[in-house]
């Protein structure tokens, strides 16, 4: 989405770079229709941010800092799995330690952002959203304890537990390429905001960066 400003400075854009979509086309796309429909009901309707679907992690930073090279008016933001705990105080932090990714000069703190554990973990903060999806015979109690803080969760338990609460529904499984975004697209956002620190601390960093350069 491209954001002008008054007085006749440039036109600037905000783009998320997301790990997703995988290598087909179709698949890309519901990517950026989830994210696209997950930034709008975080409140960013009528200025989303544009939504490029990367692929695999790797190809996701490498567009990220290619991105931060050849347009560097515009704010470009690196979205990434944490792919286990996040210890770090900063993502880029995470991200060195974990995958040797060096944060470009001009980029900044803000630009990196986690879904901690993975994006389905966000699936946990909106547990009515889950049990709809998959309808009739799905099983929350399969689900790990609601008391539990969803980032703490760890990837290798949240795997096993969408394997295991649909297995009863007419779905029988998770099947991340065919339910992933769909599911996305459906959350109470709400819900993953007041869940997810980390889920909040994108929201804020895209909205404070649009609005300041929307702001003449």
């Amino acid at each position: 989405m491209v954001f002008g400003r008054d007085r006749g400075e440039p036109l600037v854009k905000v783009t998320v770079y997301v790990e997703g979509g995988g290598d087909k086309r179709e698949l890309k796309s519901k990517c950026r229709q989830g994210f696209s429909s997950f930034f709008g009901k975080a409140g960013l309707h009528g200025r989303l941010p544009k939504v490029v679907a990367c692929g695999g992690r790797d190809q996701a930073y490498d567009r990220f800092c290619t991105a931060i090279a050849h347009q560097p008016d515009d704010f470009s933001v690196l979205l990434v799995d944490s792919e286990g705990p996040v210890v770090a105080a900063q993502p880029w932090v995470h991200l060195r330690q974990r995958d040797g990714w060096r944060r470009p000069a001009d980029a900044t703190e803000d630009s990196a952002h986690l879904m901690v554990q993975m994006m389905e973990s966000w699936f946990l903060a909106d547990r009515d959203c889950l049990a709809r999806y998959f309808g009739d015979g799905f099983r929350p109690g399969a689900l790990p304890a609601e008391q539990r803080a969803i980032e703490d969760i760890s990837k290798e338990d949240l795997e096993q537990a969408l394997q295991e609460a649909p297995r009863q529904s007419r779905k029988r499984q998770y099947a991340k390429g065919r339910d992933s975004f769909a599911l996305l697209a459906q959350l109470d956002v709400n819900r993953v905001l007041a869940a997810s620190p980390h889920a909040r601390r994108l929201v804020d960093a895209v909205s404070g960066a649009m609005a300041e350069r929307s702001t003449p």
